[in-house]
């Protein structure tokens, strides 16, 4: 049976989800500070940690944004196959969402012309991911991506002779090279396979997922605890003060690929580890 929805109610979850994104933390990134004071060597490591977790409450309470930069409107969507979307376009439902919730949330809307430079004035378009799913209900997962972070990601087509080894090197190096530049700790998605951009939007859908979750394939799971623990080796922890934590997780998703190829991304995730969800 067709189940009907409409952009009127697309429109409001998108505009509540954009400014809960900004306002409230997860509760597995402060859980993950939390853990990290108690493990962490460094004194001035653990007061940004406390910074951290003070500025998040200070967001909460007086309902203002984590951090200055409240990020592009990156939009994953589900859709079951038995919905009818009606009264409207489901991409000018996004961004009316948008555009309601940077206004109304005092955001600031960071989206301009790649060249001229001229904002947009609300913060759209959104970049919006689509998939179709089995059932009648929308998932939507608001996960706005600030610059400073996205700025240090990378896509790289490696041969296939350099394998799994070579996936964690590259990972690993482009990380070191990041250095304090994303605000760590970071959380790092890692996307292997499929296509050039296929593997940078799995890059990033694998930051959708709680700190602590691991993959289910458990030889993945174990490649990325491996990845996370030659990152932190490194030292630059915390807003790069040095430290046991320069990252909180690693997450890894993968697909094949063509034969002659072996696509990898990186898209690192600062401190503010935002994205919220609900379903329609």
């Amino acid at each position: 049976m067709i189940r009907e929805i409409s952009t009127a109610e697309i429109i409001k979850v998108v505009r509540d989800l954009s400014i809960d994104a900004n306002y409230n933390l997860g509760d597995d990134v402060l859980s993950a500070f939390k853990e990290a004071i108690e493990r962490e060597d460094s004194a001035p490591a653990r007061e940004v940690l406390k910074e951290l977790i003070e500025n998040a409450k200070i967001a909460r309470e007086e309902k203002v944004p984590i951090c200055q930069d409240c990020g592009l409107a990156v939009v994953f969507m589900e859709i079951g196959q038995d919905v009818h979307i009606i009264s409207g376009d489901l991409n000018e439902a996004i961004n009316d969402g948008v555009r309601q919730g940077y206004r109304e949330g005092y955001l600031r809307k960071s989206a301009c012309h790649p060249f001229t430079r001229e904002n947009t004035g609300d913060n759209t378009p959104a970049i919006l991911h689509l998939q179709i799913v089995p059932g009648d209900k929308i998932r939507i997962i608001f996960a706005p991506k600030g610059g400073g972070s996205e700025n240090m990601s990378r896509v790289d087509m490696l041969t296939p002779a350099a394998g799994i080894e070579g996936v964690k090197d590259f990972v690993v190096e482009w990380v070191k090279e990041s250095g304090a530049n994303p605000c760590p700790p970071t959380i790092v998605g890692v996307g292997v396979g499929g296509t050039f951009e296929r593997s940078a939007i799995l890059a990033k859908k694998a930051l959708l997922r709680n700190i602590g979750d691991r993959n289910p394939d458990p030889e993945l799971a174990e490649i990325e605890e491996e990845i996370l623990k030659r990152i932190n080796r490194w030292g630059i922890g915390p807003m790069g003060y040095g430290g046991n934590f320069t990252s909180l997780d690693v997450f890894l998703e993968v697909e094949p690929c063509h034969i002659a190829s072996l696509p990898v991304a990186v898209n690192i995730q600062c401190h503010a580890a935002r994205h919220k969800e609900a379903v329609i």
